[in-house]
């Protein structure tokens, strides 16, 4: 039969590489908890109006990357999510979350779009994103701002820049955008033809551009922030005063736009210079606008999402140090009869909090192999003990327990004493 492989650039991750994944979402969850943010999950598929209304008919994702596809059964259009915020704006809305206050929410999980495979940037790949939904001040844009940079710290990421700008509000951008669309059309033979085609449907997503051929026109195309009258101005002054206060260093980009159409004031990204192309590790913004867009009453909001590819391969990158995960002990079992007897010892372990991997043969009727053996895959499993459930110590009702990792004396445990050993184990952690 013709052998199956993933979808191009759709990747398998694998141990030990998943133990890393399971690290940063560690991680994650132990910061969110601290900063009152709670987990919300939403469905992978949506309705593909759902996207087309958030995100802009117009943009490259509803344009040319969503995984949208019509429902057999019912003929529903329906899309994989590229991105999460309008998910959890739709559920936000849909079970009426903000009519007791705001909310802090957090989300991880695969997302979908159709581009080109390359690294750091693939058709499914993942995000982790925190949402502050329900409140207007400024001080929550800082907030949410302080807790990526928090996150950093926490990860030991290094050289990762915050970018700041200021969309302002809608009547300030459509000033600015009269204003963009009779700039480039007085040098419309030096755009692009991307650029071209956004001209006069989102003018704002040219200064974006990556074409080389484009950064000195668009350098000194008019800028948004010279629009914005005095509550944008002072709303930005706020978050860049708190930003001042904490010692969290940022530069103002005007240019920054980000991809969606729902942002306004406050947007942000944090950057490195690691990574490429893919150099935009974590971005977000105030959307004010986009819960009324989806048919719940307006209400204020801010959010980021990071790219958990992009922030592992900056770990890798920086040669940061990443836990392994490795079980506590290896259990040795020359003799398969003491296998009832081992393996009830062992779940009294694991109940207890001890990670404990089994020896296992790996190919029928071999027996259990030789005590030799056993110790090199109890040393490769990166084990710090091995248990030794040998025919002696099994007469006696014990384990010997060896140091594989640790300069220290082996000892013999009576089965009935090993809780008293666990919680040794446990208080050295």
């Amino acid at each position: 039969m013709q052998k199956l492989a993933a979808i191009k650039g759709m990747n398998d991750i694998l141990p030990p590489d998943s133990a890393r994944w399971e690290w940063l979402e560690g991680v994650v969850r132990s910061l969110m908890a601290r900063h009152a943010y709670r987990n919300i999950r939403t469905p992978i598929v949506e309705p593909t109006p759902l996207f087309v209304r958030s995100l802009g008919e117009v943009t490259d994702i509803v344009e040319k990357e969503m995984y949208s596809f019509e429902d057999r059964l019912n003929g529903e259009q329906l899309t994989l999510r590229p991105e999460a915020t309008a998910g959890v704006v739709r559920a936000v809305v849909e079970h009426s979350m903000l009519y007791d206050g705001g909310k802090r929410l957090y989300y991880m999980g695969p997302m979908f779009r159709h581009e080109r495979p390359q690294r750091g940037r693939y058709r499914q790949f993942h995000q982790i994103g925190a949402e502050a939904l329900g409140f207007p001040g400024a001080q929550v844009d800082a907030e949410i701002i302080l807790l990526a940079h928090a996150l950093w710290e926490e990860l030991g990421l290094k050289n990762v820049r915050l970018e700041l700008n200021s969309l302002g509000q809608p009547e300030e951008r459509r000033a600015h955008r009269t204003a963009l669309i009779a700039y480039f059309e007085q040098h419309q033979d030096q755009l692009d033809e991307d650029a071209r085609r956004r001209l006069h449907s989102n003018p704002l997503r040219i200064l974006d551009t990556k074409n080389p051929a484009m950064q000195e026109l668009v350098e000194a195309a008019p800028r948004l922030i010279d629009f914005l009258g005095a509550e944008s101005l002072a709303h930005f002054d706020t978050v860049k005063a708190i930003l001042d206060a904490a010692g969290v260093a940022w530069s103002l980009n005007p240019r920054l736009v980000r991809g969606m159409d729902y942002y306004n004031l406050t947007v942000f990204e944090f950057v490195t210079d690691q990574l490429g192309s893919q150099g935009t590790i974590c971005g977000g913004g105030r959307y004010d606008y986009l819960i009324g867009q989806i048919g719940g009453k307006p209400a204020p909001a801010v959010g980021w999402a990071l790219g958990v590819e992009r922030v592992l391969e900056l770990l890798r990158e920086q040669a940061a140090t990443v836990p392994a995960l490795v079980p506590d002990a290896y259990a040795v079992v020359p003799d398969a009869a003491a296998l009832p007897q081992v393996m009830a010892a062992l779940q009294r372990l694991r109940a207890l909090g001890v990670s404990v991997q089994m020896h296992a043969p790996v190919t029928a009727g071999e027996g259990m192999g030789s005590m030799k053996s056993q110790f090199k895959k109890a040393d490769a499993s990166g084990a710090r003990f091995a248990l030794v459930f040998g025919p002696d110590e099994m007469a006696r009702g014990a384990v010997t327990i060896k140091p594989l990792r640790e300069a220290l004396e082996q000892q013999e445990q009576s089965l009935a004493d090993l809780p008293a050993w666990a919680a040794t184990l446990q208080s050295a952690r």
